[in-house]
């Protein structure tokens, strides 16, 4: 598994009113927020294939307890539950892509639309029994992604570094 993480005064995703869209479809206006926070993390998250339980508990509990928030001596000191921070996780594919060879991404890596949704979901329950709020986007759908990135402050972790 694979997560961009960004530290975020807010963030928020929509999508299309007429339900989840074919990944890169244009068809349709979008129009409807699937989630939405203030000040958080927003993690998109790519699946690949191979990839298990033990990735997401991995990733979720590193994500959870990251100290990437600012203490009062401005030293990032705290993690996301200690500044009352919520969680925005979308689902991001293209994070697996190879772009090693030629001009055309490839996508040989990325898991199958149901184990991928399926670790999609346990990884935000998995953030959910820390305590935290999570909202995310739909998956599989054509979506637009908002943020303030606090500071910047943007991490990537890789469960297979």
């Amino acid at each position: 598994m694979i997560a961009v993480v960004q530290r975020v005064s807010r963030a928020s995703v929509v999508v299309g009113a007429s339900g989840p869209l074919a990944p890169c479809a244009t068809s349709g206006p979008l129009v409807a927020t699937a989630g939405e926070i203030g000040k958080g993390l927003l993690i998109l998250l790519g699946v690949e294939k191979g990839d298990a339980d033990q990735d997401a508990d991995w990733l979720a509990n590193r994500i959870g307890g990251l100290r990437i928030f600012t203490d009062e001596q401005g030293k990032m000191n705290l993690a996301a539950n200690e500044v009352g921070g919520a969680m925005l996780v979308v689902s991001q594919f293209t994070l697996c892509g190879d772009c090693r060879k030629g001009r055309r991404p490839g996508f040989e890596r990325a898991a199958e639309p149901a184990e991928a949704t399926r670790l999609y979901d346990y990884f935000c329950g998995r953030l959910r029994q820390q305590g935290y709020r999570v909202e995310t986007g739909v998956f599989g759908a054509m979506m637009q992604v908002e943020l303030v990135n606090d500071g910047p402050v943007t991490f990537v972790l890789d469960t297979r570094a």
